[in-house]
């Protein structure tokens, strides 16, 4: 149940991301679901791959190349899809930003609701 209220709710950080981000497109609820899994599968495999591969290059900007990394999974999931575009890397490095903020919060308020008991 939690899954589904996060992808859910994934879905609607992107609907938000598009709204904030100009440069961020998201063209329907059914657009940003798909969008929301593949984000989530590119997270999951492909971002702790990338961060082993540029260790040297995130230690020598003290973390900071990760922001570049989420960036690149944002633009690549845009790539593979119809329904999302991110017309610049800026506007998926700021698209990025968001939607992390946005999945912290959405995070935080499963964990508040799923651990009552």
């Amino acid at each position: 149940m939690k899954l589904l209220a996060k992808w859910l709710l994934s879905a609607v950080a992107l609907l938000a991301v598009a709204h904030l981000v100009s440069g961020v497109v998201v063209s329907s609820f059914a657009s940003a679901l798909v969008a929301a899994v593949v984000i989530g599968l590119f997270n999951a495999i492909l971002r702790p791959v990338l961060i082993v591969l540029t260790l040297p290059v995130t230690v020598l900007t003290l973390g900071l190349f990760l922001f570049v990394i989420n960036a690149l999974m944002f633009y690549w999931a845009a790539s593979l899809l119809d329904g999302f575009q991110v017309q610049r890397f800026s506007d998926a490095l700021l698209g990025s930003l968001v939607y992390t903020v946005l999945g912290m919060v959405i995070n935080s308020a499963l964990e508040g609701l799923f651990a009552q008991k």
